[in-house]
């Protein structure tokens, strides 16, 4: 990871300040970043130690970053990773721009592996992830949607690019067909049980481990699955205050609705279809060779689900 960093550095390099600035800002935020690491475990678990890992771990890790700028925009977010988001302290105008050097500088990298099948997985991740922020926005206020509209939302705009690095590592070590796609299932429901489980901790969490505001969520007229279970498991009261604040997307009805999510039984409900998708991930990870890596990759399912930030 400290060669993923120093690639990340050195390539966001510009001749115009600005750009350089806000990439910084972004990029020494932290974060967790999962999937770079993923690539380089997939990497690992398969016998890749060419160099191209490093670079394209860089990639994945500016396409999330370029897609991070975009979305504290649209959903006017003020906070992230406990700092003030770019768009706070730079302005919307230049947190759009420098998001899109990021994809830019992003795809002159990804020429650079010289490989078609690499051009392919990543330019289809991006276009699918910019498919699944359209869905959200036509999705907000939107208080009938069901699992499955929200499954396909957070499949498209988080769990692909988990897919495409997990994918990308089976493709760099010349991997079969079958271990391709294991690798690619692993990385699809690795993701999914990730954006799960923020949501859970939308209504579960801690501002102050978590690094943004609780009910941001609620705010922007998003229909999580914490809510979609618990309008289909409370009462039509209760049902009707959670209809509402999406449809108003208001959180003056946080603490309450906070508690209906609780009684409701809602996050128990949310939290095991976390555990299913991360079963499924660990049942792919299990094709795998037996190295440290796969146990690793096994042990990272695992744990995501107790993560509390």
């Amino acid at each position: 990871m400290h060669d993923v960093d120093k690639v990340i550095s050195d390539r966001l390099t510009s001749s115009v300040p600005l750009v350089a600035q806000i990439s910084q800002y972004i990029i020494a935020a932290g974060g967790k970043r999962l999937r770079p690491a993923l690539l380089l475990m997939v990497c690992g678990a398969l016998g890749y130690r060419g160099k191209h890992r490093h670079s394209l771990a860089a990639v994945v890790e500016l396409i999330h970053t370029a897609t991070l700028l975009h979305d504290d925009v649209v959903d006017a977010s003020t906070l992230r990773r406990g700092r003030p988001t770019a768009n706070e302290t730079f302005g919307n105008p230049a947190s759009v721009l420098v998001g899109d050097f990021l994809h830019t500088r992003s795809f002159q990298m990804m020429v650079e592996a010289g490989s078609m099948r690499i051009m392919e997985i990543l330019s289809e991740a991006t276009n699918v992830i910019a498919e699944g922020e359209v869905l959200q926005l036509m999705n907000m206020h939107d208080a009938s949607l069901d699992e499955a509209g929200y499954l396909r939302v957070i499949r498209s705009k988080t769990a692909k690019l988990f897919e495409a690095s997990a994918r990308l590592g089976a493709v760099l070590a010349q991997s079969s067909p079958a271990i391709e796609d294991a690798c690619a299932n692993y990385g699809q429901a690795l993701g999914t049980a990730f954006q799960i489980i923020d949501d859970v901790l939308d209504y579960d969490g801690d501002a102050t481990e978590m690094g943004k505001n609780l009910g941001d969520d609620l705010r922007e007229g998003k229909s999580t699955l914490p809510l979609i279970a618990a309008m289909q498991r409370g009462s039509e009261a209760q049902a009707r205050v959670v209809r509402e604040a999406i449809e108003k997307g208001s959180t003056e009805e946080l603490a309450e609705i906070v508690q209906i999510v609780r009684e409701t039984g809602a996050l128990d409900a949310t939290r095991a279809a976390a555990h299913a998708e991360a079963r499924r991930a660990m049942a792919a990870a299990e094709q795998l060779p037996a190295n440290p890596y796969t146990s690793g990759l096994l042990d990272l399912a695992a744990q995501l689900l107790a993560r509390r930030y």
